[in-house]
This record gives structure tokens, sequence and C-alpha cells, in this order.
């Protein structure tokens, strides 16, 4: 074989993860083909039998010692992220104390939300006992992002694990040393169970299109709208069930009694942070006319002092995929050429692989810098007239992921009229800091909850049971022993339990 063949060879076989900011090679890595992706789910489902078989107790204790394994290595794995995700290790570092606050909510919360529950048989059927029975659906394949790495699957993987199933998680190409090292610490912690209750496969779209067609008995996707459509269309073929968690286009609502400067921090910190690389965050603004400049210009104070790097003293990385660099510097010229103006960098900020914070004001609602998702540290504010106007503005998107309001009297009522699938008061992200809360989309945003109760049940299968505690004679309404007696008592009964309402 010629060297030129080998090279080729080799780049069939393995991906080759690099540092976004300088390229330089973080690590290389075997793409699992078709049938290495069914021996993953293969030796999943052989697992999937212990781990589900294990209590509440058991799988808490192991989940557990996998945040305590997170935490002893956390400076490590911190620096892998920086090196492979390019943003900086305080955020590396806060992204995954969210995981690990998502880790531990799962662990001890799962039996309180799973646990069998009785529940009324109805009059009726005053003779049976009913029970709901949360099942584990077996094996869940997970499709990662690469803008947050850990936290994002994370939502997916320890509520799937949580509720005993097993999980193959396909990380993405970008961050694909960041998901095997996330998945062989829960190994390490748990030396004891099967291999295959977390594992990965590595590789490209083919390899997460296999992950899809492979038996696994639930999908949970994060990233683009459109990958989440053709998953969804394929699953559709063995009626596999998914998860979605695609983009957003989050607004936030400055209403004229806000407290100006907390919503200018939000603002500049939720268009920047992660340079702009996450689906729910800041990307439009609407605010009151009545306290506009002030609040630009306090946006702009911000803001000019925040920069990009892999330096310690940068407030965010480089764009870690970089054909994003691209439809960030067509966004900026779009709306630049649909009536918006620069008041903070513009075209000449885009100086890849950084990209400068951008803010446009009064750019047209039409405009693909409004509409379609940037994925940059870029920010559109629009003036107002009123609360009204903006929380129309506000739902006139096919996303409807998060949202935020600033507002001293009036934050709740408004966050209760947003189209939204949630909203932080008074503050930016605050609800994906509380494991409690669910968290998904509508509309382009997607399908399915993670986090909180609701994440743990999406990975589970309602069990419905009825018991007949006894037999009452005459009265067996769902046999042909029925008699016409017990049918004219029936007819009685009915009317005076359902037929009195007006």
């Amino acid at each position: 074989m010629s060297t030129t063949e080998s090279t080729a060879t080799a780049r069939e076989t393995t991906l080759t993860s690099v540092d976004p900011a300088t390229g330089a090679v973080v690590a290389t890595h075997p793409i699992a083909d078709e049938a290495a992706v069914r021996a993953a789910v293969a030796q999943a489902r052989i697992a999937a039998a212990t781990w589900g078989a294990l209590g509440y107790a058991d799988r808490r204790r192991h989940l557990l010692r996998w945040g305590s394994r997170l935490v002893a290595r956390a400076d490590e794995f911190c620096e892998l992220i920086h090196a492979e995700n390019g943003k900086p290790r305080d955020d590396a570092y806060l992204e995954l104390t969210l995981a690990l606050e998502h880790i531990h909510w799962a662990a001890v919360n799962a039996e309180k939300v799973l646990k069998p529950k009785k529940v009324s048989p109805g009059l009726l059927m005053a003779n049976f006992a009913a029970y709901i029975e949360q099942r584990p659906l077996g094996v869940i394949g997970v499709i990662g992002p690469w803008n947050y790495p850990v936290y994002t699957p994370n939502g997916s993987i320890a509520y799937a694990l949580a509720a005993g199933n097993a999980v193959v998680f396909k990380p993405s190409e970008y961050s694909t040393s960041i998901g095997n090292y996330f998945a062989r610490a829960f190994a390490e912690a748990n030396p004891e169970l099967p291999e295959g209750v977390f594992g990965t496969v590595n590789g490209y779209g083919a390899t997460g299109a296999a992950l899809v067609h492979a038996g696994v008995d639930k999908i949970a996707f994060t990233g683009s709208t459109a990958t989440g459509k053709k998953i969804m269309a394929a699953a559709a073929a063995d009626l596999t069930p998914v998860l979605l968690e695609c983009g957003g286009k989050d607004a936030v609502i400055v209403a004229a009694d806000a407290d100006i400067a907390a919503a200018a921090d939000a603002v500049a910190f939720g268009a920047t942070m992660n340079g702009g690389q996450t689906c729910a965050g800041v990307e439009r603004v609407y605010v009151d006319r009545s306290i506009r400049d002030e609040f630009i210009a306090e946006v702009k104070r911000i803001l000019s002092s925040v920069r990009p790097g892999s330096d310690a003293k940068a407030a965010y990385g480089p764009m870690t995929m970089p054909s994003q660099i691209d439809v960030v510097r067509r966004h900026i010229d779009n709306a630049l050429n649909n009536g918006g103006t620069a008041v903070l960098g513009g075209p000449e900020s885009v100086k890849a692989p950084y990209i400068e914070p951008v803010v446009l004001l009064d750019t047209d609602e039409n405009s693909e810098a409004v509409q379609e998702e940037t994925f940059g540290p870029t920010v559109t504010i629009r003036t107002v007239s009123g609360i009204d106007e903006a929380v129309e503005l506000a739902n006139n998107s096919r996303y409807a992921l998060g949202s935020t309001v600033f507002s001293r009297k009036q934050g709740l009522a408004i966050a209760r009229r947003l189209r939204a699938g949630q909203t932080s008061v008074n503050s930016v992200l605050g609800f994906a800091a509380i494991s409690a809360l669910p968290f998904g989309g509508l509309g382009d945003s997607g399908i399915g909850r993670i986090h909180g109760a609701p994440g743990l049940l999406e990975f589970t299968s309602p069990h419905s049971i009825a018991v007949q505690r006894f037999a009452i004679p005459g009265m067996a309404l769902l046999s042909y022993a029925r008699t016409e007696r017990t049918m004219n008592l029936l007819r009685k009964v009915v009317p005076l339990i359902h037929g009195r309402h007006r």
C-alpha cells in the first residue's frame, strides 16, 4: 500500500480533534462504522438489564460517585474542554458545575418522580386498585452538540441513566475527546458495573445516522433544526421516539420600568457568552423607547471591554465550528443592508477564528439577522413603544426556546404572555441552572423536555396496572355475565354522576 493510500484509509477510519484557536491536534479517535454502532447498542442492551434491575438507591450511589469522580478530575477535564472546545477555563468549570447539579438532581429525585403510584379507580371501578409504574425504555441513543459538550447532552444522559436506561452517546466531531472523557469517568467511578451502561461511539454524521437505526429505544438529539428534522424522519421508519432540542432565537424584553444596568449586563453576557454559540441566550432585544438610549449606552460600555481570545483574560473563545463564521458574517451584512445600524462593531469584527461583539440597532424584523439563528456574539436591539409591541415581536418567530424579561413590576405577567419553553425574569438563563425546571422548546426549537421531573419521564414508559380486589355479584361490567338488572342500574347511576352539569 502506498503512503497516499495509507493516508486516505486513515482519514476514512479516524477522526482528528483540533484546538479551534490554534489548529493543534488534541486527539485522534477511531470512527465507529455501522457495525461498530450496532455492537455498542447490543452491548448497552445487555448492560441495561443489570442497570435497570438496580434499585433507585443503588443507581443514585453510582451516579453520585460519577459526579465525585468528575469533581476530583475537574482541572484536567476543564483543561481538555478549553483545548478542544475553545471556551475559557472558567466557563468550562461553570459548565461542569451545572452538569454536576443535574446529575445530583436526577440521582436524588428519580425515585420520587418515577416510583409506582396508586391512583383512584373511580366509582364504577371501585372494586379495583389502579397503579402507574414508570419503566425504563432500555437503551437511549444521545447525539450531542459541540457548544456545551458536557452540560447539554448531560440533560439527556444523566436523566436517562437515573431512570434505569443504558446510554450510547455520540459526541460531536468537534468535542469527541470531551464526550469520551465524560463517559470514561462514569466507568472509572463504577468499575463493578458491566461495560456498556454508558458508552460512546465516535464519528461524523454517518455515525449518528447509524445510531438512529441501530435499535435504540429513543434518540435524544441536540443540534440544528434542519438536522433534527432529518433525524426525526429517519427515526420514523422504525417508530423510534425522539427528543429534539434544536435552535433558538431568544428574545429579551426590557420594559420601561426595568433596572437598566442589570438588563444591560444580562444582555451583554447573554449575547456573547461562549462566543454567542448557544441555543438559549440572547439574540434579539426589544427595549422601550423611553429608556433606549441609556440602555444601549450601557450595553456598549460593557461590551467595549469584552474581547475574545484563548488567553486567561479573554471573555470568550474562538468560533468552534469554522463554517459558522460565514453565517455570522452574512447575518451582520444582512442586518446592515436591511435598515440596521451597527452601534458597536460590524463586518470588521469578524477576525477568524475570533469574532468581536457586534450590536445592531433597529434592523428589519424580516432580515436573517432577526429571523435566523446566528450562533455568534451579535445582538439585535429594536426600539418598541410598549409591552404589547414587544410581546408581539418577541413571539413572531418560528423558534420558541428561551426568553428573558426585565421589569420591576410586570416581569411575571409579561413572561406569561411569551411563546417560549422557558423564561427568566430580571436575570438571564436562570432557568438553565435550576435542575427542577424542565428545558425544551416549541416550533422549530424542538420536541420534548430535558431536566426536572419531565426530563426523567421522557426516558420511561408508563405501565398501567388494574387489579380487581374483589368481585361484585352481578356487577361484572366487562363480561358477558353482566345482567339486565346491572345495565338498568347503570342507566340510573350514570345520569346522577355525569348528567347534572349545566
